[in-house]
């Protein structure tokens, strides 16, 4: 049966391809998932360090949640809203692969590593997690039978990881994050059909609003992923418990509902019961979607800006509440932010030392790292700007572990053997 809700325009990929058994948008899925930059994301830091404890979630664990709570979204939205029907109705597949791949783009040690590397990279054309993801799906990520790099999405895939809109040029002040690279306007381009954006969606914050219904779907499944589960580990790991949330508590201005939402939580962290209790609320946080017609200058083009998706105000307001405990009490502790710092010195000065081996004139160049890695830099012509990107995406590409390992071979005297392989 086919579905109504989407047209070619939807449908249509970077590079013409034959059809095959396929939807379009089980091609993007399943691209995704057997591609070695997905795969990496099981090495990198949610919200502990990778590998520090087995059941601690990582990049990929939580990626596979978030996709799960998607699609939950998704089929709610579809049984539930009266415009939608059995051959007009939101693909899963293409919910799925959207957050599947949201976070493939973000580098090692987490917020310290994006933050490091975009201010190595400002000069350069700066560093974003969100960009990132779309460079990697366009332009790099190699899928056999293509005659150009890039994983060949569909617009509506494209589009569904577009969680900005806004290039880090059209930015009065360079942002620390929320931009795209100057140079992937092409892409901004294809997403919306050749069309400008109207005068009311100026640069900034109302154009980085401006997003597709897969995308909102993608966006709320994530805040509910880890401001719930997130949680759940930082109470396995001590750093939310009764104390430290009286504490952050006192220094808040709470309202009722919030209050009582802290007391459940600590209700339930008492009990021994959090995870459940955890689960429990990510039900009712798919159920607070509501499916809701827009119009706008995409809206005539594809279902994807017709429609859209508004979330219960109280549920929000609880999500948010959740979030700004786990930044306050766990993002902000000494001990995540001691390793965080670690981590982003680590990739300082491999940035640095790439930079001066490759990039600066008169360095002795010496073969560094991996023959792949070799051929693209020969490949950027001496130019600076293009030899940065190609660092910082090797950079952004590594796992925890594989940083620390290179890390150690470049700078530790003690480590390593020349018969290690990196």
């Amino acid at each position: 049966m086919t579905n109504r809700f989407y047209n070619d325009f939807d449908c249509e990929e970077l590079e013409s391809r034959d059809p095959d058994y396929r939807t379009p948008f089980e091609r993007g899925r399943d691209r995704l998932i057997h591609n070695a930059a997905f795969r990496r994301l099981q090495a990198k830091t949610q919200v502990f360090l990778s590998g520090e404890y087995d059941f601690y979630r990582t990049r990929l664990t939580h990626s596979i949640e978030v996709a799960q709570i998607a699609g939950s979204i998704a089929r709610y939205l579809n049984r539930s809203s009266a415009q939608l029907t059995a051959d007009f109705h939101i693909d899963l597949a293409l919910v799925e692969a959207t957050a599947l791949a949201h976070d493939i783009g973000h580098p090692p040690f987490g917020h310290a590593g994006e933050s490091t590397l975009h201010r190595l990279m400002l000069p350069y054309g700066g560093f974003e997690g969100n960009a990132q993801t779309l460079r990697l799906i366009t332009e790099i990520i190699f899928t056999s039978g293509r005659s150009r790099r890039g994983m060949n999405p569909t617009r509506a895939f494209m589009d569904g990881v577009l969680k900005y809109k806004t290039l880090l040029g059209e930015w009065d002040v360079p942002p620390r994050h929320h931009f795209l690279y100057d140079e992937q306007r092409p892409f901004l381009d294809f997403v919306l059909g050749g069309r400008d954006f109207p005068a009311a969606l100026t640069a900034g914050k109302m154009r980085n609003g401006f997003r597709s219904l897969e995308c909102e779907i993608m966006d709320w499944a994530d805040d509910t992923a880890y401001s719930l589960n997130d949680l759940v580990d930082s109470a396995n790991a001590g750093f939310v418990n009764i104390g430290s949330i009286r504490r952050w508590a006192d220094d808040q201005d709470l309202d009722t509902d919030e209050e009582r939402w802290l007391d459940d939580l600590m209700a339930a962290i008492t009990a021994g019961s959090l995870e459940r209790a955890m689960n429990r609320k990510i039900g009712a946080f798919v159920e607070a979607c509501t499916l809701i017609e827009r119009d706008n200058f995409l809206a005539e083009a594809t279902n994807r800006y017709r429609f859209g998706m508004a979330i219960d105000p109280a549920v929000r307001r609880e999500q948010n509440l959740y979030a700004r405990l786990a930044v306050g009490v766990v993002f902000r502790s000494p001990q995540v932010c001691q390793l965080e710092h670690k981590g982003g010195w680590m990739l300082q000065r491999l940035f640095g030392a790439l930079k001066a081996n490759y990039l600066d004139q008169g360095a002795a160049r010496h073969p560094l790292l991996s023959t792949d890695f070799e051929a693209e830099m020969a490949r950027c012509g001496g130019d600076e700007r293009v030899g940065a990107r190609v660092i910082c995406d090797y950079l952004a590409g590594m796992t925890d572990g594989f940083a620390s390992r290179i890390y150690k071979r470049m700078f530790d005297p003690d480590f390593g053997s020349i018969v290690d392989l990196v």
